[in-house]
């Protein structure tokens, strides 16, 4: 049943959310997002976890970077990412209603409750970011990572109610 209701949940995000960086907030909340139907990742990802945790179902911010490793062309680039972790079965599973597909090469920065706990960057006074790239290769082709990669954590919370 968890499964289903994760999945439906990132369904229904990927759906709703039209994606776009012009659209980009870093105070909009995820009531506004589900009013607002437009957002960025963590936007997507603020939504998905807003919903989770009021079904009960732990789940926790990721921020890092996403590769196209394994993604057919073309595919998105790889970017600054914002995506999920839900305790399911006992571990931590990564869902991304953004892509709402199973994206390889993904790499952790951190983990947080939100967004505003685990930034890709911070800053004092005035700045613009003009330019970024992101670069991620793969080194190996282990047939067994790629199933490794969906588990990145071990251990969710003992109590049902509690969220990390």
């Amino acid at each position: 049943m968890g499964w289903q209701r994760v999945q439906a949940v990132c369904d229904f995000v990927h759906g709703h959310v039209r994606l776009g960086y012009e659209h980009s907030r870093a105070t909009r909340t995820a009531a506004e997002t589900l009013v607002e139907k437009v957002g960025v990742c963590r936007d997507d990802s603020h939504l998905a976890i807003t919903r989770w945790r009021c079904l009960n179902i732990p789940a926790r911010y990721c921020t890092g970077y996403v590769s196209d490793i394994g993604q057919p062309q073309p595919c998105a680039p790889m970017d600054f990412a914002a995506w999920m972790e839900v305790c399911l079965g006992g571990r931590w599973w990564s869902f991304d209603p953004r892509n709402n597909d199973t994206r390889y090469g993904r790499v952790l920065i951190a983990q947080g409750r939100d967004a505003a706990g685990v930034p890709l960057s911070h800053s004092f006074g005035h700045d613009a970011l003009s330019d970024f790239k992101v670069w991620i290769e793969h080194l190996a082709d282990d047939a067994g990572a790629q199933g490794r990669a969906r588990a990145l954590r071990t251990g969710c919370p003992a109590a049902a109610g509690r969220r990390s």
